[in-house]
C-alpha cells in the first residue's frame, strides 16, 4: 500500500506544482512563461524521483507504468492500482489548485487549473502527444534500466531534463500531457473543451507509452 500511496503523492506533486507554475506563469502568453512552466515540470519529477524513487520507482505516470508493466517490470495488479492512485492524486492536485485560483480573481478561468487542449485539432494533438509521450517514457526505461550500464544512478534527472525538453516542444500544441493523470485531474475541474479533448491526453500517452516498451524490447542490452 506504501508504494500506490507514494504514487498518489508524487502525482500530487507532479501535477500541483506542474500546472500551479502553468497558471501562475500565464503559460503561452511569451516565451519565459513557457520555458518557466517547462522547467517547473521536469523539475518537479527530479524531486520526486528521489523523495519516491525508492519506495515505487516513481511512475507517477500511467503511461510510465504502461511501458514498465509491458517490459515485465511490475504485475498487473500493481499496474492497475499505480495507475488508479495516481489518478486520485492528480484529481487532488487540480482541487486544492482550483481552490486557490477561484480566490484570484487576475486569473482567467478557462486556464484556471492548467488543463490540456487540442490547439490545432484532434489528429495534431494525438500525434503530438503519441510521439512525445513515447520519446519521454523510452528515456524513462533506459534510464532506469539495470542492464544499461550505470545510467540508473542518474534517471531521476534524466528523466527530468527530458520532460524539460519534452514541454518545450509540445506545450505550443497541446499543453503537454505525455500524462494521462495529469490531463484528468485539471480536466475535471476546467471542464469545456478540456473535458471534450480528454480522451486524446489519455489515449495519445497510453499508445505511446505501449509504442516506447516496443521500442525498448527491440534495443535494450541483456546483460
Amino acid at each position: 500500500m506504501k508504494k500506490y500511496l507514494a504514487e498518489m503523492v508524487g502525482t500530487f506533486v507532479l501535477t500541483f506544482l506542474g500546472c500551479g507554475a502553468a497558471v501562475a506563469l500565464g503559460c503561452g502568453a511569451d516565451t519565459a512563461s513557457i520555458v518557466g512552466t517547462a522547467i517547473a515540470f521536469g523539475l518537479a519529477v527530479v524531486a520526486m524521483a528521489y523523495t519516491i524513487g525508492g519506495i515505487s520507482g516513481c511512475h507517477i505516470n500511467p503511461a510510465i507504468t504502461l511501458g514498465v508493466f509491458l517490459n515485465g517490470g511490475i504485475s498487473a495488479k500493481d499496474c492497475g492500482m499505480y495507475m488508479l492512485f495516481q489518478v486520485i492524486g492528480a484529481v487532488i492536485a487540480a482541487a486544492v489548485l482550483a481552490g486557490i485560483v477561484a480566490t484570484d480573481p487576475s486569473l482567467v478561468i478557462t486556464t484556471a487549473t492548467g488543463a490540456n487542449a487540442c490547439s490545432y485539432g484532434v489528429a495534431n494533438g494525438l500525434i503530438v502527444e503519441i510521439v512525445l509521450t513515447a520519446l519521454f517514457v523510452l528515456v524513462v526505461l533506459g534510464a532506469t534500466s539495470k542492464t544499461n550500464g550505470a545510467t540508473n544512478n542518474f534517471a531521476g534527472l534524466a528523466i527530468g531534463l527530458s520532460l524539460i525538453l519534452i514541454h518545450l516542444v509540445g506545450i505550443h500544441f497541446t499543453g503537454t500531457s505525455v500524462n494521462p493523470a495529469r490531463s484528468i485531474g485539471p480536466a475535471l475541474f476546467e471542464g469545456g473543451q478540456a473535458l471534450a479533448d480528454l480522451w486524446v491526453f489519455i489515449v495519445g500517452p497510453l499508445v505511446g507509452g505501449a509504442l516506447a516498451s516496443c521500442i525498448w524490447k527491440a534495443i535494450k542490452p541483456e546483460e
